[in-house]
Parts: C-alpha cells; structure tokens; sequence
C-alpha cells in the first residue's frame, strides 16, 4: 500500500531555512507527479509544490516561489521540498501527497504530515 513518511520539520526563525523530506514506498515512486501541501491553524490545505514523475517539471504556490525548491530523487524513493527565507506565514503542517486516478475519481494519498514552526 501507498506509504509516505515526512520529516525534516521543526522550529526555526525568521529568515532561516529547513529541508523536509518524504520518504514513499508501497508503489512505482518514479512512475508519479509528488506534491507538497501545507495547512496552517485554521486554514484550509494548500498545494505548496508539485513535481513531475522524471522531475522535468515543477510548479510552486505563488507565496513561495523563489524561496522553496521542490526536487525528487527516483533512486531513493524521496521527494523534498527545501524552504529558504522562511517567513512566519510559512508556519503550518507540510504534507506529501501523492495522487491515483481511477475511472475519473481522484485518490489522495498522504503522509502524516511535519510541523513547520517560524519565529518572528
């Protein structure tokens, strides 16, 4: 079965930096697009980033492009997503989401999720 396994949260201040890191199993990793979510208290859950199956192409939220970069390495089964100049308004639970499609209905796979905390 679809397994995804975040890391790499924690407390931060503003400015700094963190890595998270999913790590996938139970399917064909390099066969799927990875995305990361995010959702703050309150909030409704936000698509962060999004990488293709070969790692071709990404798209990212406006609120944090040029600051976050999503890759994926297929020979280790992990996708990452590194977050520079962190603001307070990046605090929030990150999620790994992966997406099967079938006969037009939409499965949403997720991992557990890692809390993202930035100090102002």
């Amino acid at each position: 079965q679809v397994q995804l396994v975040e890391s790499g949260g924690g407390l931060v201040q503003s400015g700094g930096s963190l890595r998270l890191s999913c790590a996938a199993s139970g399917f064909t990793f390099s066969s799927y697009a990875m995305s990361w979510y995010r959702q703050a208290p309150g909030k409704e859950r936000e698509l962060v980033a999004d990488i293709t199956s070969a790692g071709g192409s990404t798209n990212y939220a406006d609120s944090v492009k040029g600051r976050f970069i999503i890759s994926r390495d297929n020979a280790k089964n992990m996708v990452y997503l590194q977050m520079n100049s962190l603001k307070s308004e990046d605090t929030a639970v990150y999620y790994c989401n992966t997406v099967r499609r079938r006969v037009g209905i939409r499965y949403d796979y997720w991992g557990q999720g890692t809390q993202v905390t930035v100090s102002s």
